[in-house]
């Protein structure tokens, strides 16, 4: 059959972008340094510093986990050819099929994996930090924070992303006023700093009788979780520590204490909150630690190279400007004002399907450069 042909030529060309891939991805020396952990991890005093242990058994699984994936993608291309050649002597219109999906499992991996060779940036690899806030509008914008609070926690999921919420406060009637969730995993913050800035909704309002149509903005920060390489001095005299009972989802399991924090940073208006925590002392760590990140960053952004030349109007930094709209009714599409990207498929958007808008971003950045 001479579709089999067509797809057997398509993996075949493949070979030299999957060795440029190899390169670019650093396969032979992530392998190398696999190994070197491994044998440190089997000497005899491994565990007598713990921390470090952990750290080194972590740094092995995340590089191991990389090496696999590049392995299993030759694999998968393999399979497919042997799979071509079996289904195109049998002239088996079912084993077509299958090389079909295969094909296209193949391109969106190659294309995920390729991705990565983008992400360049110094804070890249780190975790990210991940607030939204609903804007002006009510109910209609807290729920449509809550629609994009689980696109982003679907979008995590699937891609195998640890996520923490740190800070949750409900809406007054539905939906949520604010949120914050840590996303551990190697590149969680390059992939997520494309989604920057504030999001427009286009629906007909289920809160309003009259069947019109709304708009809602809510707004998303994310900021790299800093690492101990990089050292943050904060004045206490510049912090309003307040502290209150947990509430929103979960709030009421925590605890019956005023063990939630809210750190405002006086000099730049930066306020900082979480609740995830049974401890206090726990939640002001964890308040502190999102501070610095959060100042840092817009330290970096603002080209400061002390954090104490902020000032307050630096703040429009982390609320951005509308960066897509979201187009419920009278039609449906979701689209990137930045990149012109833009599906029809609202349903899978929402379900957290962003690899096209992320991949977008990243190639739009690439080209820039």
């Amino acid at each position: 059959m001479i579709e089999f042909d067509v797809y057997r030529l398509e993996l075949e060309a493949m070979t030299e972008p999957l060795s440029l891939l190899k390169d670019s991805l650093h396969i032979g020396p992530l392998q190398d340094e696999v190994s070197e952990l491994e044998a440190r991890a089997q000497e005899p005093d491994f565990w007598e510093n713990v921390e470090k242990a952990q750290q080194v058994q972590t740094r092995m699984r995340q590089l191991q986990k990389r090496v696999d994936r590049f392995h299993n993608l030759e694999k998968e291309r393999e399979d497919l050819l042997i799979l071509c050649e079996l289904g195109d002597e049998a002239d088996d219109a079912e084993v077509l099929s299958e090389v079909q999906t295969g094909v296209i499992r193949f391109r969106h991996d190659f294309e995920n994996m390729r991705l990565e060779t983008l992400l360049t940036g110094p804070y890249d690899k780190n975790n990210a930090i991940l607030t939204l806030h609903a804007g002006a509008g009510g109910t209609e914008a807290q729920d449509w924070v809550e629609m994009i609070y689980r696109m982003y926690n679907r979008w995590a999921e699937a891609h195998e992303f640890e996520v923490k919420e740190l800070d949750y406060l409900d809406g007054d009637e539905a939906g949520i006023k604010s949120a914050s969730i840590l996303v551990s995993g190697e590149n969680a913050y390059g992939f997520l700093r494309s989604e920057i800035g504030v999001h427009r909704l286009v629906r007909i309002s289920p809160f309003d009788s009259s069947g019109r149509r709304h708009t809602s903005f809510a707004s998303c920060e994310v900021i790299p979780e800093l690492d101990a390489s990089i050292h943050i001095t904060i004045n206490p005299v510049d912090l309003r520590i307040d502290t209150y009972r947990a509430s929103g989802k979960g709030g009421q399991h925590i605890n019956k204490t005023d063990s939630a924090v809210r750190i405002t940073h006086i000099p730049t208006g930066c306020v900082v909150s979480c609740q995830s925590e049974r401890s206090q002392v726990q939640n002001k760590e964890t308040c502190m630690n999102m501070l610095k990140a959060k100042l840092f960053a817009l330290a970096q952004a603002a080209h400061m190279e002390k954090i104490e030349d902020l000032k307050g109007n630096q703040m429009e930094i982390a609320w951005g400007s509308q960066i897509r709209s979201y187009v419920f009714c009278p039609y449906t599409m979701v689209k990137d004002h930045r990149t012109g990207y833009e599906v029809v498929d609202v349903d899978s958007v929402m379900d957290g399907n962003l690899d096209g808008f992320i991949n977008a971003y990243l190639s739009g950045m690439q080209i820039e450069k």
